[in-house]
């Protein structure tokens, strides 16, 4: 008999706010306190621009397009994106932002239709409409049964990890936090009394060690443990040595993937003593078609990751990884040739970390990561 598997679906930055929401069924109010963009109908009109005009309104499924399909066909037991928007109605715009996300919440069948188990919200986009704006949001998704973690009305409910149930009776434990490098002030961080997310300040062993008692006190045997971290700059391709020693550390104190995101495009995959660590996820679902300047890290290519774990040791036994491409605001597969771009990119990119990209066996379109065996 082989090994028992859990098989997890982890996304980068979902953000279904601005442009995406406006597409949508139930656009919410336009107004932007952008430095140039003032309407959110205005990043509707670059995309359209760019790759022809998009029918609105679009259904709910619309912006995921043939992932759907993807995560069909792999059925993964545990499904888990970062959520970087609000889902909110309030006008309460956060001082000092110059970017800010927001969904209707009428539009929540959009999210919803991917079923994701878990919502990460400990980022830097889920206060753009004040903590007014991040109760809504968290009232939604709860009522959604979408999992919010990593924000809360307190300290005590932002730090709480989500506890997801799989097929084979166990569990998997979805902690998510955030940090300043990734523009999360720390003004939001949530405290006794006050709505806000589970901030961490910086990359120190002791920040480390921190999340790993939290994790060891709620931790039941055979569980499967993932944090989920927002943390590093939009673009390029290095990992700080901090980052790096930071979430091996997380491996070395017990959690079986270090979900790591933020940037806007894939970062390098590491598997540390046999754990998945992944620096950074890129995006998923947003706005940014027609949006030009970093045409060079081909931001409209998007990846879905699926590892597969083995249920008894969290070891990595696999890491399928499903190349999609943002075209008119909603997913499609990724060409032959730009997957074939793509895992030569993360293959050069992982080269100090022992991994490389290449496409499957069999031609079904995705990406199998390869890696040495060494600690």
């Amino acid at each position: 008999m082989g090994q028992a598997l859990v098989t997890l679906f982890l996304s980068g930055d979902v953000m279904p706010g601005r442009g995406v929401d406006q597409i949508l069924p139930h656009p919410g109010d336009p107004e932007l306190h952008e430095g140039y963009i003032r309407d959110a109908r205005d990043y509707v009109a670059l995309a359209e621009a760019l790759n022809g005009k998009i029918p609105q309104p679009v259904d709910f499924v619309w912006p995921w397009g043939s992932a759907l399909d993807v995560l069909d066909e792999v059925a993964p037991d545990v499904r888990v994106i970062d959520l970087e928007s609000s889902v909110t109605t309030s006008d309460d715009f956060a001082p000092g932002k110059a970017v800010t996300y927001r969904m209707h919440p009428a539009n929540l069948p959009c999210l919803a239709a991917a079923r994701p188990d878990v919502c990460a919200l400990a980022n830097n986009h889920v206060l753009d409409f004040g903590r007014q704006g991040l109760e809504e949001t968290l009232d939604v998704l709860r009522e959604g049964g979408l999992g919010p973690a990593g924000a809360g009305r307190n300290v005590e409910e932002a730090r709480r990890p989500v506890a997801v149930a799989t097929r084979g009776g166990g569990r998997v434990l979805v902690l998510s936090c955030g940090m300043a490098s990734a523009g999360v002030p720390s003004r939001w961080a949530a405290g006794e009394r006050r709505p806000g997310v589970d901030f961490v300040p910086d990359l120190s062993v002791r920040s480390a060690d921190a999340l790993v008692r939290r994790l060891a006190a709620v931790r039941k045997q055979g569980d499967l443990v993932v944090v989920s971290i927002h943390w590093g700059s939009n673009w390029g391709y290095d990992v700080s040595q901090s980052q790096i020693t930071f979430a091996r550390r997380l491996v070395d104190g017990g959690v079986d993937i270090v979900h790591g995101h933020s940037s806007h495009h894939p970062r390098p995959v590491e598997v540390y003593r046999g754990k998945l660590i992944l620096y950074g996820c890129g995006d998923l679902i947003d706005d940014y078609e027609g949006i030009s300047g970093y045409e060079r890290y081909r931001d409209d290519l998007r990846l879905m990751y699926f590892p597969a774990l083995d249920a008894a040791t969290g070891e990595l036994a696999c890491l399928r990884i499903a190349p999609m491409q943002a075209h008119q605001m909603k997913l499609r597969h990724a060409s032959t040739a730009d997957a074939g771009w793509m895992s030569e990119v993360l293959s050069r990119a992982g080269r100090a970390f022992g991994t490389h990209v290449e496409p499957e066996l069999g031609g079904d379109g995705f990406l199998t990561l390869r890696w040495s065996r060494r600690s």
